[in-house]
């Protein structure tokens, strides 16, 4: 577990109320629309894509509210249809997962909220994963930095 703060961002982003299963298919939905208003509006990607979580449940039934970002460098004028908006630094307890995505509950997750719970820090209620090494779906390895937001 690597205790750090996360960088200033400035991303677009779309936000939904889902479940932990229907992540898959929003993030394939939402995508194409990301890499349009990016070319649309002559943005520059800035970084790896993030997903947003607030009070992420720990069962495949319960809703939440999850956000996918694209990082973009920040435009000097901005009227696209999609929301910019700006990711303050936040502290997170961090780890890098990889591998499947099938094992990023098991081996991801977690081994990294049981060493939260172990030490003396406070989830803040958000999390994030960051795409690192993004090989598809269904592909057998990838890059995922799982961060969980600490209080401060």
């Amino acid at each position: 577990m690597e205790i750090k703060e996360t960088p200033d961002l400035w991303v677009l982003r779309a936000r939904k109320r889902l479940r932990i299963p229907d992540i898959k298919q929003a993030a394939l939905e939402y995508a194409p629309q990301f890499e349009k208003q990016i070319a649309d509006s002559r943005l520059k990607a800035a970084g790896p894509w993030l997903f947003v979580s607030h009070n992420l449940p720990r069962n495949g039934k319960t809703f939440f509210d999850w956000e996918i970002c694209r990082p973009v460098e920040k435009p000097e004028g901005y009227d696209g249809a999609m929301e910019l908006h700006h990711l303050e630094p936040i502290i997170v307890a961090s780890k890098m997962h990889q591998g499947s995505l099938r094992t990023l509950f098991t081996q991801g997750y977690a081994p990294l909220v049981a060493e939260i719970e172990m030490s003396r820090h406070i989830f803040s209620g958000e999390s994030r994963e960051v795409y690192h090494g993004w090989n598809g779906p269904g592909a057998s390895y990838q890059r995922v930095e799982i961060q969980f937001g600490l209080a401060r």
